[in-house]
C-alpha cells in the first residue's frame, strides 16, 4: 500500500470504553456468557433442522441459515472484544482489523437481505397455500439464500478493500469496541467522498429495500390472516410469522436507532452500549425466540430428547 509522506498503519488500538476501566470485568463476564448462549442456542437450532425431517422446509432451511450467521458474526468480533476488555494493549493488527471489518459487514448486510427473503417465504406460505410447494420449490429457496450471502460478501468485499488502501497518517486509534467501518473512516487523511457515497448506496439497496419489502409482505399478509374466518385460523397463521416479525423488530429496531438517532460527545458511551448489545444481544435472542415462540421447534427438541432417553435405558 503506497502511503505517500504519510507513516504506513500496521495495527489499531481499540479504545472503545476504556474510560470505564471498573467496567471491564464485568462486560467481560457479561460478554462471555452472552457467546456461550449464541454458540449453544444457535448451535442447537442447526442440528434440530437438520435431524428432524418435518423441519426440512424452506422456513427452517432459512432459519438455519440465519442461525450459522449469528454463530459467525458474534466469533468475528466477541473473542477479539474479550481479549480487549482484560487486556492492557488493546490492539489489532491492520490484517485482522480488515478480516474482522469484511467478516461483520459482511455478514450483516447478508442478514439483512436473508430477513427480507423469510419474509418472502411466510407470503407465500400464507398468502398462496396451495400453490406454496411449487413457489418456494428447492432450487428456488437455495439460490435465494445463495444470492443473499453472495450479495452481502461483495458489498462488504467492496467498502472494505476501498477502506483499507486510504491513508491513515498515523492516526491509528478507533474510539470504538469493534473495527466498524465508520470508525475507521474518521481516521482516514483524504477524500473520502466515493467512500461515503457508495456506502449510501449499500445502505438504501441492503437496508432500506428489503426492509420495505419485508413492510409490503407483511401488510398482504396482515391483509390474508384478517381474511380468515375462524379465530383458530388467523391465529395458528399468525405464528407461523410470528417469530420471524419479532426477529426483525429487534434488528432493524437497534440497527436504525444505533445510526439514525442524533450522535453527540455526550452520549458517546450509551452508543457504545446501544452497538454492543446490537452485535450481541440480537444474534443471541434470535434461537430463543424461535424455539419459544415455535411449536414445530418445541416438538422437534421433545422427539429427539425422549429418543435419547429411550436409547438410554436400552
Amino acid at each position: 500500500m503506497k502511503m505517500g509522506n504519510y507513516s504506513a498503519v500496521t495495527e489499531f488500538f481499540l479504545v472503545g470504553l476504556s474510560q470505564y476501566p471498573e467496567l471491564q470485568l464485568f462486560l467481560f463476564v457479561l460478554c462471555l456468557i452472552m457467546y456461550l448462549i449464541i454458540l449453544l442456542g444457535n448451535s442447537l437450532l442447526i442440528i434440530i433442522s437438520i435431524l428432524d425431517s418435518r423441519l426440512h422446509t424452506p422456513m427452517y432451511f432459512f432459519l438455519g441459515n440465519l442461525s450459522f450467521l449469528d454463530i459467525c458474526y458474534t466469533s468475528s468480533s466477541i473473542p477479539q472484544m474479550l481479549i480487549m476488555f482484560m487486556s492492557a494493549r488493546k490492539s489489532i493488527s491492520f490484517l485482522g482489523c480488515a478480516l474482522q471489518m469484511v467478516i461483520s459487514l459482511g455478514l450483516g448486510s447478508t442478514e439483512c437481505v436473508l430477513l427480507a427473503v423469510m419474509a418472502y417465504d411466510r407470503y407465500a406460505a400464507i398468502c398462496n397455500p396451495l400453490r406454496y410447494p411449487i413457489i418456494m420449490n428447492k432450487v428456488l429457496y437455495v439460490h435465494m439464500a445463495v444470492w443473499s450471502w453472495v450479495i452481502g460478501c461483495l458489498n462488504s468485499l467492496v467498502q472494505t478493500v476501498l477502506t483499507m488502501v486510504l491513508p491513515f497518517c498515523g492516526n491509528n486509534v478507533i474510539d470504538h469496541l469493534t473495527c466498524e467501518i465508520l470508525a475507521l473512516l474518521k481516521l482516514v487523511c483524504s477524500d473520502i467522498t466515493m467512500n461515503v457515497l457508495i456506502m449510501t448506496v449499500a445502505s438504501i439497496v441492503l437496508l432500506m429495500i428489503p426492509l420495505m419489502l419485508i413492510f409490503v409482505s407483511y401488510i398482504f399478509i396482515l391483509s390474508s390472516i384478517l381474511r380468515i374466518n375462524s379465530a383458530e385460523g388467523r391465529k395458528k397463521a399468525f405464528s407461523t410469522c410470528s417469530a420471524h416479525l419479532t426477529v426483525v423488530i429487534l434488528f432493524y429496531g437497534s440497527a436504525l436507532f444505533m445510526y439514525m438517532k442524533p450522535k453527540s460527545k455526550y452520549t458517546k458511551a450509551s452508543d457504545e452500549i446501544i452497538g454492543l448489545s446490537y452485535g450481541v444481544v440480537t444474534p443471541m435472542l434470535n434461537p430463543i425466540i424461535y424455539s419459544l415462540r415455535n411449536k414445530e421447534v418445541k416438538e422437534a427438541v421433545k422427539k429427539i430428547l425422549s429418543k435419547r432417553l429411550y436409547l438410554r435405558k436400552i
